[in-house]
C-alpha cells in the first residue's frame, strides 16, 4: 500500500514540474524551427516560369509593359502570399570583361529585408541556335581521310539485319562531321583504287581510317581475284591489305566478328556462296586474321590456320571509354556478348601495342582475350605504322562501338558556341524574402 502510494506521489511531482516548465519556456517560432529555404524556392520558381520558355520570352521584351505585367501576374501566384519578392533581369555584355546591365525590375515590395535569398538564371533568345562545332581529326597537319566501305558488288556476313550500305549510311552521319574529308567506297574497283594509292575524290590517302561495314567479310576488287592473291582461299589477298594498312598507316576498322574471314565480290563469284545462302563470298578461314597481322608486321606470308579469336560471353565497356559517351553523346549499352575476342598473345606476337582498350579483357584458361580493341602496329620500338580496331562481338553490330572507338582513339574536341554572345542571352536574378522576417 505505501509502495502505491509513493509511486503516485511521484508521478504528481513530475507532472506539476513539467506543466509548469512549459507555461515559462519561450518556444522558437515556427519559421526558426522549419525556415523556409528561399534560395530554392527562386530557383524552383523561375524553372516553373521558364517550363514554357514564358520567362525566356518576357526576358526580351522588357519594353512591353503587358508582358512585364503578365509576368508579374505569374510570379505573384507561383509564390506564398507571405513571400515578398524583387525580380531583375540584366542584359548580357560582351568584351574583354562580361558586363551585367539591368534593363527591367518587378517587384511587391519596397524593400525586401535583412533575411533573404536569390538564386540566377540564364535565359535565351527564341532566335538564337546553339550548336556544338566538332574538331576535325588531324586538321592542323593537313587532315584525315574516313573511308567508309559501301561496295555495292559485295556481300557482308555477321550483320543480322543489317546490310552494309545501311551500317556504312548511319557511319557517314555519325563520324563524318569529325573529318576533314569523307569518301564512300562505292564498289570494289575503287577499293583497288586507294589501295594503289590512287584517289577517289582527291583526298589524302595516308593516315586514312578506313571502316569495313562487311562485318566478318572483306571486299576484294576484281584484279585481286586471282593468283598470287588467291592462294589459300585469298588469304594471301588478306596479307596484302595488311602490307598496305602498313604502308599507308591506315586505321582499319573492323565492325564486328571474326576479321577477314571471308572475301567478297558479287561479280567474281556470282556461284560461290558461304554455307549460310549468302553468295559473291569466299571463305578465307581463322588463317585470314593472322595473314593480315603478318602483312602488317611485315612478316612474310604463311598460311596459319590456328584460331586466335574465343567466345567469353558478356564483356563490359572500361570506365574511360564509358567516360566518352556523354562528351561525344555516343551511347552503346555498356554490356555486350563477345564470341570472337583476340588473343593478347598477338601483341608480342606482331609487335602490337593497344592503343585503346574498348572493352575490359576477359582471362579464359589462363589466356587473356580482348573483346574490342584498337591496336597500334609499333616499328622500330616507337613509330605507329597502321592500326587495326577490332570488336569482336557476336552479331547483330553495334555501329556505335565502332565510332565511339574512334572517337575516343583520336579525342577531337567539341567547341559549343558562345552562350553569352551580346544581344542573345540575358541573365534574370529573383531575390526572395519573408514578410515579417528579420
Amino acid at each position: 500500500m505505501m509502495r502505491t502510494i509513493e509511486v503516485i506521489i511521484v508521478i504528481v511531482i513530475l507532472t506539476g514540474a513539467f506543466i509548469t516548465a512549459s507555461y515559462f519556456a519561450v518556444l522558437p517560432w515556427p519559421r526558426q524551427v522549419s525556415p523556409v529555404n528561399l534560395r530554392q524556392l527562386s530557383f524552383t520558381t523561375l524553372e516553373m516560369l521558364d517550363s514554357n520558355h514564358d520567362l525566356s520570352k518576357f526576358a526580351f521584351e522588357t519594353e512591353n509593359k503587358t508582358a512585364l505585367g503578365t509576368l508579374q501576374i505569374a510570379l505573384s501566384a507561383s509564390l506564398p502570399a507571405n513571400v515578398i519578392y524583387n525580380l531583375t533581369i540584366y542584359e548580357i555584355s560582351g568584351g574583354t570583361t562580361q558586363l551585367y546591365n539591368p534593363v527591367a525590375s518587378i517587384s511587391n515590395a519596397e524593400s525586401i529585408g535583412a533575411t533573404s535569398d536569390a538564386s540566377t538564371y540564364a535565359v535565351a533568345s527564341s532566335n538564337v541556335t546553339f550548336n556544338v562545332i566538332p574538331e576535325k581529326i588531324g586538321e592542323h597537319s593537313g587532315g584525315i581521310t574516313l573511308y567508309i566501305l559501301n561496295c555495292s558488288d559485295a556481300n557482308g556476313w555477321w550483320a543480322t539485319g543489317y546490310t552494309a550500305q545501311s551500317l556504312a549510311t548511319d557511319l557517314y552521319k555519325m563520324l563524318s562531321p569529325y573529318f576533314v574529308n569523307t569518301v564512300m567506297i562505292q564498289n570494289t574497283a575503287q577499293l583497288g583504287q586507294i589501295l594503289n594509292n590512287n584517289t577517289v575524290q582527291g583526298e589524302k590517302v595516308q593516315n586514312a581510317v578506313v571502316i569495313n561495314t562487311f562485318g566478318e567479310a572483306v571486299p576484294i576488287p576484281t584484279a585481286y581475284c586471282t593468283t598470287p592473291f588467291s592462294t589459300d582461299s585469298y588469304a594471301n589477298y588478306i596479307h596484302f591489305l595488311g602490307q598496305r594498312v602498313r604502308m599507308y598507316n591506315w586505321t582499319w576498322a573492323s565492325i564486328v566478328g571474326y576479321p577477314f574471314y571471308y572475301v567478297s565480290n558479287t561479280g567474281s563469284f556470282p556461284t560461290d556462296q558461304n554455307s549460310w545462302g549468302i553468295y559473291g563470298m569466299k571463305l578465307v578461314g581463322q588463317s585470314g586474321a593472322n595473314a593480315f597481322l603478318q602483312g602488317l608486321d611485315n612478316q612474310n606470308y604463311v598460311n596459319q590456320a590456328r584460331g586466335i579469336a574465343q567466345s567469353v560471353g558478356v564483356v563490359n565497356l572500361t570506365p574511360n571509354v564509358l567516360s566518352f559517351c556523354n562528351y561525344y553523346g555516343i551511347y552503346p549499352f555498356a554490356t555486350q556478348t563477345s564470341t570472337r575476342a583476340l588473343e593478347d598473345t598477338i601483341q608480342n606476337n606482331y609487335h602490337l601495342r593497344i592503343g585503346l582498350k574498348i572493352f575490359d579483357s576477359v582471362q579464359l584458361g589462363g589466356v587473356t582475350y580482348n573483346p574490342g580493341a584498337l591496336y597500334n602496329h609499333i616499328s622500330n620500338s616507337v613509330d605507329i605504322t597502321g592500326s587495326l580496331l577490332a570488336l569482336g562481338m557476336t552479331r547483330t553490330p553495334d555501329i556505335r562501338l565502332t565510332a565511339l572507338g574512334i572517337l575516343a582513339y583520336y579525342q577531337p574536341r567539341l567547341f559549343n558556341s558562345e552562350y553569352t554572345a551580346e544581344g542573345t542571352s540575358r541573365l534574370v536574378i529573383l531575390q526572395l524574402g519573408l514578410v515579417g522576417g528579420s
